[in-house]
């Protein structure tokens, strides 16, 4: 298993945006009249939801993978440990560039995600993420198999390739006042960071994650990891703990980190779909609901504000079974 210790920057993210540029695509940078007049301010959506693999996770991966590859070690396959998103992404990567997968999920992940995985050609081992920790498992099946080790996001690889998102944004979008930037385990965040930090330093980035796993608002205001016990919530994709890492690399930068009920984001999921025609999964639309719920606290009304929807992996009945009433 190969180790990765150094913190990226931003010649990283540019150097990432070339590496991966033929295997992800340019998503939209997506306005609506509409949207605006609902939320208070002037949103920008950078569409992730309709990446590759249906989420931004596959810039991540494959610019980990390529890099890896480039260095001329061998590489006999690639493990890898996700909700739903970095596996999916991590199990086409590897396909497409001719290594196998082996891909530790949680028991309760969204079946369309699980399924997706499994067609993409990665083996799916199955645990327990209310007892079982995950890390260690996947550092086991790395280490058993000869596998190198992608983690979803405490990799400067990883974070980098995640940045490119943000840097077409801001090359797309003009100026913002703001970005907005769920959180899981912070490696979006971390990524959107250095591109802002470098190109767009007057751009405020704030972070949004569920309420029952808001350990990156807590650790941002320790200056130190706080852990938070794993809690059910329907933003699975935002259930990972925050990283060492990335926290590192977002905290000297990021202005804010809120928390939202699922509540908000189910209702996040039906404005979008409603008045900018846009489906997102939970996680992908809890960007909008930090900005729907704490957008006058935040000084947002009026701005110009750019909100990277992460995914949009779910499935029709999931999605409405949700929206359903929001």
């Amino acid at each position: 298993m190969r180790r990765v210790s150094r913190t990226p920057t931003f010649e990283d993210v540019r150097e990432a945006a070339s590496r991966i540029d033929d295997a992800v695509l340019r998503t939209p940078a997506w306005s609506s009249d509409r949207l605006d007049a609902a939320v208070g301010c002037h949103v920008v959506l950078k569409c992730e939801n309709l990446q590759r693999a249906g989420a931004f996770k596959i810039r991540g991966a494959t610019n980990a993978i390529r890099a890896l590859l480039g260095t001329g070690a061998t590489v006999r396959g690639v493990a890898a440990h996700s909700s739903g998103n970095h596996a999916q992404a991590v199990a086409l990567a590897a396909r497409e560039n001719g290594l196998p997968a082996a891909i530790l999920m949680p028991q309760d992940a969204p079946e369309e995600k699980l399924a997706a995985t499994r067609a993409y050609g990665a083996e799916v081992v199955p645990y327990d993420r209310y007892r079982e920790e995950r890390t260690t498992l996947a550092a086991g099946i790395a280490e058993e198999r000869g596998f190198a080790l992608i983690p979803p996001y405490e990799h400067p690889d990883v974070i980098a390739g995640q940045g490119t998102a943000a840097l077409e944004l801001l090359e797309d979008a003009g100026p913002l006042d703001a970005l907005v930037v769920p959180v899981g385990g912070g490696g979006l965040l971390a990524g959107s960071a250095l591109a802002v930090s470098a190109i767009a330093p007057a751009t405020r980035v704030i972070g949004v994650e569920p309420e029952v796993a808001d350990d990156a608002r807590r650790s941002l205001e320790a200056g130190s990891i706080v852990h938070v016990p794993t809690a059910p919530t329907i933003c699975d994709g935002q259930q990972a703990p925050i990283g060492e890492l990335t926290l590192a690399v977002f905290g000297p930068v990021v202005d804010r980190v809120v928390a939202v009920p699922d509540d908000a984001v189910r209702a996040a999921m039906r404005m979008l779909f409603e008045a900018a025609k846009v489906v997102t999964e939970p996680s992908g639309a809890s960007g909008l609901a930090g900005v729907l719920r704490h957008g006058e606290d935040l000084g947002l009304h009026g701005a110009r504000v750019g909100i990277v929807l992460s995914g949009g992996n779910v499935s029709p009945e999931r999605f409405a079974s949700l929206v359903e009433g929001a």
